[in-house]
């Protein structure tokens, strides 16, 4: 059982559990390892590594005749790679445009730049389908948009079609405020009521002025005004 890394000619119920259990524990160190960046927005180095490591490491949990330590060995390598290049990256500024190239911009002053959509192999099509999901219907409205090295498009509308906001009327601007959510699924939130400087007692107190049950709420939160809003199960 000691050797399940290595290749067996069979390998018994246990020995695939503690492959299984390897793999995913290594996967998930090399993910930290590699930065939570590769867990929001996957660019092309991340992509091809992604691409690398899954092949390596779901061959020998699949196959008793591959052994899993030459996986380990070989993802280990790489993960030095990766973080090398992407330090190196912060300091080299021409490794940094090879690894993150710059936003290449495919529509400048309501006009598509149909050259560039060629270059990224981007269709019209999907062009305007993904102006569609930042609520863009007229392509002129479009100051300028730009594909990401992520393979998203950014947009950005003219002035005259932006919306308007505080500072542009002279309103007063008001201070943020994040309600804190003190029940939740009929619980109540000790961590996030501590947070207010209220106690349990006084939150019970409030539901029972608002002949409101415990159990019935699904999410409660208490603003900076200390106004309750409850939502409830339906």
């Amino acid at each position: 059982m000691l050797d399940f890394y290595q290749a067996q000619e069979n390998l018994i119920g246990i020995e695939w559990v503690l492959r299984a259990v390897v793999a995913f524990f290594f996967m998930l160190l090399t993910v930290k390892l590699m930065g939570l960046r590769t867990l929001s927005q996957l660019r092309l180095m991340d992509f091809i590594i992604a691409l690398i490591f899954g092949n390596i490491i779901a061959h020998p949990l699949s196959d008793q005749h591959l052994g899993l330590k030459g996986s380990l060995i070989t993802m280990s390598v790489l993960l030095i790679l990766y973080v090398s290049t992407t330090v190196a990256g912060l300091h080299w500024l021409g490794l940094r445009k090879l690894i993150d190239p710059p936003p290449i911009p495919l529509v400048k002053n309501g006009q598509i730049l149909y050259h560039n959509l060629k270059k990224t192999r981007i269709t019209i099509d999907v062009l305007l389908s993904e102006l569609r999901k930042h609520r863009v219907i007229d392509i002129q409205e479009v100051a300028l948009a730009l594909f990401e090295p992520n393979g998203t498009i950014t947009s950005f509308l003219q002035p005259q079609y932006q919306t308007v906001i505080q500072k542009d009327i002279n309103l007063p601007p008001k201070p943020f405020e994040y309600p804190q959510i003190v029940i939740k699924e009929g619980k109540i939130n000790q961590k996030e009521l501590s947070k207010t400087g209220k106690t349990e007692a006084w939150l019970l107190e409030q539901l029972q002025q608002q002949n409101t049950k415990l159990s019935d709420i699904l999410l409660g939160t208490l603003d900076n005004h200390e106004h309750l809003h409850f939502m409830y199960y339906k």
